[in-house]
């Protein structure tokens, strides 16, 4: 049986859906203000891997991912470009779309847009006021009070005497308590505004995902996910909200992956030592970087580097090494096999990819010993559960090097291989030694074979 580990329990426990043969994930998207970097990217793939995995096992699985397109930061940069927010965030829409496609993230069930659920958010916000548990305050916000919850702090382990006493609160005056947190902003001069009971304005950060989760998985779900740094507060007011409206639970097992991290520090645009998805790929195929992601188990910190791409760069072409020179055919898992049946427990395991790929790893090497079809297919079909090794291998293992000398084409590299053939035939051993060479300075690799020479990028 699959087990999660439950950020809210602290512990692992067996997944047992709400609904028996069907799934809800909730995940909490992007922002859409400026491209995303690797931490974004980690998001995408880790939990396009979780619907796979939860898919394999026969569950429907409803996946919704939201996208943030009202937020202070967006405003902000509108401001700054002269831009309307519509195209502001319709552009980093389309180039996040575009990221995803190429790391082999399915596009999620449903991906609502925070500015069309305006309504939704009204509605439960009523609701808080209506119960006490939320006030309307003289400057036209409306704030969540904290005391009123006594639930409030379990997900992340804080007390609100601890809250109070060690965290930097910012002092509004008009809040009964520094840690009540906004549900409705009023609106301000040349800011977007809807209509509300308590006037024009437009809705707090946190409200947007309890709206959104409820609309499409109702107000009780299977699983809530996203990055560690959303725990605190994001999570912890999601949960004050939702049950504080509905008085029951709001989502049975929560999942957070851990972060992506730069010279020991976590990798965000507030610190300003992020990568862009985009800048990664230009270097990278990305297949490449959905390996170095998967390679690492998702609640574990995420070491980025130059280094740790190349290591997982040569990785994935050791399995695609063991898949090269067959036409491989589909076929259907055994799960009861003994490759495939430790696959199956490192990823009921609470999505242990990293023995999973282990798992890979030892399939190729028998595949290479072997020449086993039955194997390479096997790997073939195993790596694709993780969306991996599923471009043709020669394709992958000839790709064009996105760092290397631009004259060493496919062309002119069979170009040299016809010409050290010739100097070969000719008993030219030292100017085929010397093209040999010349290739592989250029990391590129001559195979010489029964059937011919071929050739592979290092």
């Amino acid at each position: 049986m699959l087990k999660i580990y439950n950020s809210l329990t602290r512990s692992k426990q067996d997944f047992v859906p709400l609904t028996p043969g069907k799934a809800g994930l909730y995940v909490c998207g992007m922002t859409v203000y400026d491209y995303c970097h690797l931490g974004h990217a980690r998001v995408m793939v880790v939990f396009d891997m979780v619907v796979r995995w939860l898919q394999v096992g026969g569950l429907d699985v409803n996946y919704v991912r939201n996208i943030t397109d009202i937020d202070d930061k967006i405003i902000k940069r509108s401001q700054e470009k002269n831009e309307p927010i519509e195209a502001l965030t319709d552009r980093f829409i389309r180039a996040m779309d575009e990221d995803a496609a190429a790391l082999g993230v399915i596009p999620p069930t449903h991906e609502p847009r925070a500015t069309c659920y305006v309504e939704s958010m009204v509605s439960m916000i009523r609701i808080l006021v209506d119960k006490g548990i939320a006030y309307s305050a003289s400057n036209g916000d409306v704030y969540y009070a904290v005391h009123k919850f006594p639930g409030y702090g379990k997900l992340s382990g804080k007390s609100l005497d601890d809250l109070r006493a060690g965290e930097r609160v910012i002092i509004d005056p008009h809040k009964k308590d520094p840690l009540d947190f906004v549900l409705w902003k009023a609106a301000k001069p040349g800011e977007p505004e809807w209509d509300s009971p308590w006037g024009k304005g437009r809705p707090g950060w946190h409200i947007e995902c309890s709206a959104m989760s409820e609309h499409y998985l109702g107000n009780h779900f299977d699983i809530h996910g996203g990055g560690q740094d959303l725990q605190f507060p994001h999570h912890e007011n999601e949960i004050a909200q939702s049950e504080g409206a509905h008085d029951h639970t709001f989502v049975n097992y929560w999942m957070h992956n851990g972060f992506v991290r730069v010279d020991d520090e976590k990798m965000s645009k507030s610190l300003g030592n992020f990568f862009t998805v985009r800048e990664v790929l230009s270097r990278y195929q990305p297949e490449v970087v959905r390996f170095f992601i998967l390679r690492a188990h998702y609640r574990s910190p995420l070491n980025y580097s130059d280094q740790h791409l190349d290591d997982a760069k040569s990785a994935l072409t050791r399995l695609y090494i063991a898949l090269k020179g067959r036409e491989i055919p589909a076929t259907v898992i055994d799960w009861k096999g003994p490759h495939a049946q430790r696959f199956k427990d490192a990823m009921d395991d609470d999505f242990n990819t990293p023995e999973a790929v282990a798992v890979l790893f030892d399939l190729a090497s028998e595949a290479n010993r072997t020449g086993s079809l039955a194997d390479m297919a096997l790997l073939k079909s195993m790596g694709g559960v993780l969306g991996l090794l599923q471009r043709d291998p020669h394709q992958h293992l000839q790709d064009e090097s996105l760092e290397g000398d631009a004259k060493f084409t496919p062309e002119r590299i069979e170009q040299m291989i016809q010409q050290r053939l010739s100097a070969r035939a000719a008993r030219n051993f030292t100017e085929a030694d010397r093209i040999r060479k010349d290739l592989s300075d250029a990391d590129i690799l001559l195979e010489d074979g029964s059937d011919g020479t071929s050739w592979r990028r290092k």
